[in-house]
């Protein structure tokens, strides 16, 4: 039949949109992240679920394939948005080992929305997302974007800032920026547990940011040379009031 990769959204479910909620709904079979199928298994307690652990991405999209395949409906889910940093992509990688079923991706609020509504409006202009994470990015590739959206004064989204077993890469990063150009004094913020109980933020700078306390539940903000605190609040200008004078 089909597989459907649903975003659902960052924390527990309350930014859900209604085509992702409509995909569960229809779904004969649920699968993802152990993680994933807690935050939903309550919400549709009548569905068949399977999920599996960390690091078993590959596993997951197989399993839902085949379960295609043999004639079900299938909603695959990601946390935030399905085709960001999601399941999406290795979906239609690992389709193309089995005859031919339909795929559909259903999009989520990802994580730096996410975040960057609880800041404050941090994207209103040009922005770039990097993942900090080298598990499967060598670092010389993550360092290289890293200098060149500093070089374009992009704002930056960061994922996946640290871990235990890497806790100093958003450190390294910021080092990198200052290094490429970004001055000291540049707005920053980060979010943890967005969506999610024990959801809280903080607004920084380059200077200060690498010393804070982030994990993989981190979503980080680093600012361009526009972004200002206004209000308590981390804003990007897009430039209308500029334009006017």
């Amino acid at each position: 039949m089909k597989v459907t990769v649903v975003g659902l959204g960052p924390g527990a479910g309350r930014d859900l949109t209604g085509r992702a909620r409509e995909a569960l709904e229809q779904a004969d079979l649920i699968i993802g992240y152990t993680a994933y199928i807690a935050l939903i298994r309550e919400a549709f307690p009548e569905k068949e679920m399977r999920s599996t652990g960390m690091r078993r991405e590959v596993d997951r999209c197989r399993e839902a394939v085949e379960a295609a395949v043999s004639g079900k409906d299938v909603a695959m889910v990601c946390s935030g948005d399905s085709g960001i940093y999601g399941m999406a992509g290795l979906v239609y990688e690992v389709a193309q080992e089995y005859p031919p079923i339909d795929i559909e991706v259903v999009p989520g609020i990802t994580a730096a929305c996410g975040g960057a509504a609880v800041l404050g409006a941090p994207l209103t202009h040009d922005f770039a997302v990097v993942s900090l994470s080298d598990l499967l990015t060598p670092w010389d590739l993550i360092e290289k974007r890293l200098r060149c959206a500093a070089e374009g004064d992009f704002v930056l989204c960061l994922y996946n800032p640290a871990s235990h077993s890497r806790p100093d890469h958003l450190k390294r990063a910021c080092a990198i920026l200052l290094d490429a150009g970004k001055a000291p004094e540049t707005v920053c913020g980060y979010v943890r547990n967005i969506g999610r109980e024990g959801e809280a933020s903080v607004l920084t700078t380059l200077e200060k940011l690498g010393e804070e306390p982030v994990d993989m539940f981190t979503t980080v903000f680093v600012g361009s040379s526009r972004t200002k605190v206004l209000s308590g609040k981390m804003v990007t200008p897009r430039g209308y009031l500029q334009r006017e004078g």
